[in-house]
């Protein structure tokens, strides 16, 4: 079965661009951002600010496409994609571990802040460590030397444009490839319009 997932939320970050983001939020040390509820989806914040910390589910919304094996940010061999959190994947699928710092209404302030400004929220849930706790973790090739997940920030590795194609190194791609995602989005559009 297949459901359209809608966006609960926008979380602002001070990342204006996918290139120098923290890959985890491990990484962020302490950057701060905030979360815009939807207004229908007050009510179900309460109780929330009783939890240090949220779980975030979002959108990779800048991702496009995606390969089985790539190389990820905290090494230089390609892996399978599933062994890595890779932004560009089959599902675009964000999940971050937040600092909750306070709420106000439909505001939620935030630290520890790894993802784009203006990321789709799709769910928020409580972490409660007793819910999460595993025992004998295996890391896999994480477990290898030099990866310090705090002093590594993303770069163009997994920046595509929408038709899979990289961007030319001048960071600017050729007008036909962008007349042809134009094409594409409007018609797509056109065609979602007429079904609704």
């Amino acid at each position: 079965m297949f459901r359209i997932l809608r966006s609960i939320g926008i979380i602002r970050t001070p990342f204006k661009t996918r290139n120098g983001i923290p890959i985890q939020p491990a990484a962020s040390n302490g950057t701060k951002g905030s979360i815009i509820m939807k207004n229908k989806y007050i009510p179900a914040l309460k109780d929330l600010d009783g939890f240090s910390h949220i779980i975030l589910i979002y959108l990779f919304h800048k991702s496009r496409g995606y390969e089985m094996q790539v190389i990820p940010f905290l090494d230089r061999v390609k892996r399978g994609l599933f062994a890595t959190r890779a932004p560009r994947r089959p599902n675009q699928i964000g999940l971050s571990v937040v600092k909750l710092i306070r709420m106000k209404d439909n505001i939620l302030e935030i630290e520890n802040v790894d993802m784009l400004d203006g990321t789709p929220l799709l769910d928020i849930k409580p972490y409660v460590p007793k819910f999460n706790a595993a025992y004998n973790i295996k890391t896999g090739w994480l477990d290898e030397e030099g990866n310090e997940v705090d002093q590594t920030v993303s770069d163009k590795r997994f920046v595509r444009f929408h038709s899979g194609k990289k961007f030319p190194n001048s960071g600017i791609c050729d007008l036909a490839s962008i007349f042809k995602v134009l094409y594409v989005s409007v018609l797509f559009l056109i065609l979602t319009w007429n079904v609704l």
